[in-house]
């Protein structure tokens, strides 16, 4: 049997780990994905959850939140940090969604990262797991981390990341990859005190061979 490069051999453990690798975050459509994933920053998925739960309720179209006072979509997206910059963002957003795209949002990257408060990786996380489709590898803290403690991707920026982890990981399974690297981040490669010890993919891992000791 031919030899498996650490990619690959990553790769097929996370299938196995993994093998139907989700985001945690709740959404019905696009849009609410989109909104999510822009409350999420610095937020954990189940308070935006809670948030979203009770935004999506009184505004549940991108007309309805676009038309939505300020002022109420600020103390609804409060818990989730930094709301006053949140919540221009997410009503922003909503308005170019109604007024570019007729209410629906856009499938392609260059039209996803137009809007406000909107990046790659929300688009490529919006574009994967709403559309299907491929366009980029979402890079956040967890895929960033883990991505760099392995050794795969050594880059320090996540647009850089991503980019070498396009060239290693097949295009099909960008989205799934991404969301797997994030729920492994969470359980198990955390920021602080990792479970190295526990890691199924401490074999591959450089970090775990040569950097845990340093901390």
């Amino acid at each position: 049997m031919e030899e498996q490069t650490p990619i690959q051999g990553i790769v097929s453990r996370l299938e196995t780990l993994y093998p139907d690798a989700s985001l945690e975050l709740a959404y019905k459509n696009p849009f609410e994905l989109l909104i999510a994933v822009i409350l999420s920053a610095q937020c954990t998925d189940e308070r935006v959850n809670q948030v979203t739960g009770t935004l999506f309720e009184r505004y549940p179209t991108p007309a309805a939140l676009a038309a939505a006072p300020l002022e109420s979509v600020e103390e609804i997206v409060r818990p989730t940090g930094f709301y006053r910059n949140k919540a221009k963002a997410v009503k922003g957003c909503a308005e170019r969604v109604v007024l570019d795209h007729g209410g629906e949002v856009p499938k392609t990257m260059e039209a996803l990262v137009r809007l406000p408060g909107v990046g790659r990786k929300t688009a490529a996380m919006v574009l994967g797991n709403a559309y299907g489709i491929q366009e980029g590898i979402a890079v956040d803290t967890h895929v960033l981390r883990v991505s760099q403690r392995l050794g795969i991707a050594r880059e320090k920026t996540p647009d850089a990341v991503e980019s070498r982890l396009m060239t290693l990981v097949p295009r099909h399974k960008w989205t799934w990859f991404s969301n797997a690297l994030i729920l492994h981040g969470r359980r198990v490669c955390t920021a602080k005190k990792p479970s190295c010890s526990r890691c199924a993919l401490a074999e591959w891992c450089a970090y775990a061979r040569d950097g845990a000791k340093s901390g």
